[in-house]
């Protein structure tokens, strides 16, 4: 499963936090509904605040930490 979203923390050792805002239709007043997930990612590269990356998930690298950082984009 690849997903992308934007770095908002790169504060920890090799781990980066990605967000993801995910916008949908409420089915029945057709208003727009916004969410936002943050996800810990591993990361060999280094990053900065507000790039867009793409994460692929991975077995379970620690405790919180499921995600990878594929490329930058």
């Amino acid at each position: 499963m690849k997903l992308t979203g934007t770095t908002v923390s790169v504060k920890m050792k090799n781990t980066v936090i990605v967000e993801r805002e995910i916008a949908r239709m409420h089915p029945m007043y057709a208003k727009i509904i916004r969410s936002k997930r943050r996800i810990k990612a591993h990361s060999d590269v280094p990053l900065n605040i507000g790039d867009k990356v793409r994460i692929v998930q991975t077995k379970p690298i620690s405790k919180d930490i499921h995600f990878k950082v594929v490329e930058k984009i």
